[in-house]
């Protein structure tokens, strides 16, 4: 088995704290990591909403074009990031342990009230700007891109009271200290996968390697409420642009697993959601039968009208 491991990542700083956290478990076992920068199709377009380029692969494209070259050994993406559907010459290796899944708000005023009538939040998630305009009417959710410290200017020059981001990345970067509100997840419900790293592999790596590599990456608890928040998307055949959330959690004695999932229309005023509990085995099929019933009970009619741009 091949020591040496070259590691596909975006050039962010969000994303290459992610690639150091996986080189360093690999360096600790005995490999020797190599981090590779690959610019993606999400780092270059920054004048349009993630919904108005495309949904599918937009943060992953070009990392799994070295995954089939050989370029790279793996990527490393935001599991949030990952397209529903992955290549069939591909794979999702493994789920890092999952950070607190919390959506935040980020501001540098230390006294920031979310009441305030004239409220405008900065974000460029779909999710989040449907469930702002159902949860707080009264703020304008705006939209802005680029990576967490060019939002931050934008923050200090005033254009927003406030961003609202995921936990996960803010704590990674380290500005805990900006956090102003912690959005519940009961009612915020994360994006799948929200708060895990998530590792992808050529299917044709080689099976020693695999095999070590899983062992070393994955966090098995991660796991498998990753498959079942993956397993809902992948029925909804979800992405970047649509407003969809999925939530699962595990029981204290790791037997059963709970899927809280939905969806939301991009004007907020349709939320459909749905809570089921089902055993660790069957985690994919939870996620599959819960993204059907959504589906039924509406669920259709809505991505029907933001597919159509109604």
């Amino acid at each position: 088995m091949k020591k040496d491991i070259r590691i596909g990542t975006r050039g962010s700083k969000l994303a290459l704290w992610q690639a150091h956290h996986v080189a360093d478990r690999l360096k600790a076992a005995g490999l020797a990591p190599e981090i590779v920068i690959i610019t993606t199709k999400g780092d270059i377009v920054l004048d349009r909403s993630l919904d108005k380029i495309g949904s599918k692969g937009v943060f992953t494209e070009e990392l799994e074009d070295g995954l089939r070259t050989g370029h790279i050994d793996i990527a490393v993406h935001s599991a949030k990031d990952v397209q529903s559907t992955i290549p069939d010459d591909l794979e999702l290796l493994a789920f890092m342990e999952r950070e607190k899944v919390n959506d935040v708000v980020l501001s540098f005023d230390a006294d920031l009230d979310l009441n305030r009538p004239d409220l405008v939040l900065g974000t460029s998630s779909t999710r989040r700007r449907a469930m702002l305009r159902r949860f707080m009417p009264h703020a304008t959710a705006a939209d802005v891109r680029g990576n967490l410290q060019t939002r931050l200017r934008k923050l200090e020059e005033g254009q927003f009271h406030g961003l609202v981001l995921a936990y996960a990345g803010v704590h990674r970067m380290e500005y805990d200290g900006l956090i102003r509100h912690v959005l519940p997840e009961t009612r915020y419900v994360p994006a799948t996968g929200q708060g895990s790293v998530a590792v992808e592999c050529a299917r044709n790596l080689e099976p020693a390697l695999k095999a070590e590599l899983h062992r070393l990456l994955d966090h098995p608890a991660t796991h498998v409420c990753l498959r079942a928040e993956r397993a809902y998307l992948r029925t909804m055949e979800g992405g970047c642009s649509i407003p969809s959330f999925a939530l699962a959690t595990l029981s204290p004695d790791g037997q059963t697993v709970q899927l809280h999932a939905g969806l939301i229309s991009l004007d907020g005023a349709q939320l459909l959601e749905e809570t089921q509990t089902a055993a660790v085995a069957d985690a994919a099929q939870l996620g599959h039968t819960i993204a059907e019933s959504i589906l039924a009970r509406g669920g259709r009619e809505i991505l029907e009208e933001i597919r159509s741009g109604k």
